[in-house]
C-alpha cells in the first residue's frame, strides 16, 4: 500500500484505501493533489458513465467503450485529495455503483452469458468485501494482491479493451477467473497464518473431559 492511502488507525479506513484506485488512477492523483472536490467529481464520473451507457442502450460500441476512460480520467483525478469533506464517505459508494452497473449493463445487454457476468460481480463485490471487513479486526491484505486485482478503473479497462478487440465474453471470463484465484490464494494464505487452538488440552483418550476418579 502507498503512503498517500497508509491507515492511521487500522479501524477506521482511509477512504482514499477504499477508493481502490489503480496505479494509473493514483498517478492521475498525484498529478494534481487536492486540487478537485472528491464527491462532485466522482459524480461526475458516474454520470458521464452513465449516460454513454444509456446512449446505446448498453450495447457494445466505441461510445459505451470510452466510458471507462471518461470516468478513469474524471475520478482519478481526485485519488489523492484527502477526502476529509463532509460527505466524502460517499465516494467509494458511488465508485463501486460505477463499477458494478458498467460491467453488468454491458455485458448483459453485449450477449455476455448471465452466469458469467454474475461470477465477474461476486468477485468484484467480495474483493471490495475484504478491503472493508479486514480493518475492522486490525488487518489490511498485502499491497501487492491490492494492486494485482487491478483496481475499479482497471477492471472496467480491462473490460472495455476485450469489447474493442471483439472479445468481450472471454475477457469476462478470464477477468473473473483471475480475480476468483486471486481471491482463493488470499484466503487461504491467511487461514493457513492463523493459529488454530489446541483442542485436545482437558480430554482423556476417549474424548471426555477429564474428570476426578473418585
Amino acid at each position: 500500500m502507498s503512503a498517500a492511502v497508509r491507515e492511521t488507525d487500522p479501524r477506521r479506513p482511509d477512504l482514499r484505501f477504499l477508493r481502490d484506485d489503480s496505479h494509473i488512477g493514483n498517478l492521475l492523483g498525484r498529478l494534481v493533489p487536492g486540487a478537485f472536490p472528491p464527491l462532485l467529481t466522482v459524480l461526475t464520473g458516474a454520470l458521464v458513465v452513465s449516460v454513454l451507457l444509456l446512449a446505446d442502450q448498453g450495447r457494445l460500441t466505441g461510445i459505451t467503450l470510452c466510458a471507462p476512460v471518461a470516468s478513469l480520467l474524471l475520478s482519478g483525478l481526485t485519488s489523492g485529495h484527502p477526502h476529509d469533506g463532509r460527505f466524502d464517505w460517499l465516494v467509494p459508494p458511488v465508485l463501486r455503483l460505477s463499477e458494478y452497473g458498467f460491467l453488468a449493463v454491458l455485458g448483459l445487454a453485449s450477449g455476455v452469458p448471465g452466469p458469467l457476468v454474475f461470477v465477474l460481480l461476486v468477485a468484484v463485490v467480495l474483493h471490495h468485501r475484504d478491503d472493508a471487513a479486514r480493518p475492522a479486526v486490525g488487518m489490511v491484505r498485502p499491497g501487492w494482491v491490492r494492486a494485482a486485482a487491478l483496481g475499479w478503473d482497471g477492471r472496467m479497462l480491462v473490460v472495455a479493451a476485450g469489447g474493442a478487440l471483439e472479445s468481450l465474453t472471454a475477457a469476462y471470463g478470464l477477468l473473473a477467473a483471475y480475480l476468483v484465484a486471486l481471491l482463493v490464494r488470499e484466503s487461504v494464505r491467511t487461514w493457513s497464518a492463523t493459529p488454530v487452538t489446541d483442542v485436545r488440552d482437558g480430554h482423556n483418550d476417549r474424548g471426555g473431559v477429564d474428570a476426578s476418579s473418585t
